[in-house]
């Protein structure tokens, strides 16, 4: 058996491993691809999956253990955490700059523009008549 690695995870290659069932998990950027094949449906994949498999011609990849794909989806998780932090950072410090809110310090994201952040909400919910 043969499918293309991706973003389901190993865990079939594993199962059909305990299972006693050969399979090659096969490389997507080391399938050959016949010139001009642009229509790209399931069937077709898996058609081609199998005359290659049958000629030995996929690359395989190493299947890593569960531990090891924890241990990757903990490190894309964080850096997926760490891209949506200074995205959302980015646009807080944008709408405050176009409402002319403009922070003096120089050490943004830092205990000292925490304070002024949270000074500014205080002051724009009084100055809104909210929370008094």
């Amino acid at each position: 058996a043969s499918y293309e690695a991706g973003p389901t995870g190993f865990g079939l290659a594993r199962k059909l491993d305990a299972a006693g069932i050969a399979v090659t998990v096969a490389a997507p950027s080391k399938i050959i691809r016949p010139a001009g094949d642009r229509i790209k449906t399931d069937a077709r994949d898996a058609l081609l999956l199998a005359r290659l498999l049958k000629m030995d011609e996929l690359t395989a990849v190493r299947v890593p253990t569960e531990a090891e794909e924890s241990a990757r989806d903990l490190v894309r998780a964080r850096d997926d955490a760490r891209v949506e932090l200074m995205a959302a950072r980015h646009r807080l410090s944008k709408l405050l700059l176009r409402r002319g809110i403009v922070y003096a310090g120089t050490n943004t994201w830092s205990r000292d523009h925490d304070r002024w952040l949270r000074a500014e909400r205080r002051a724009g919910l009084d100055n809104a008549g909210i929370g008094t």
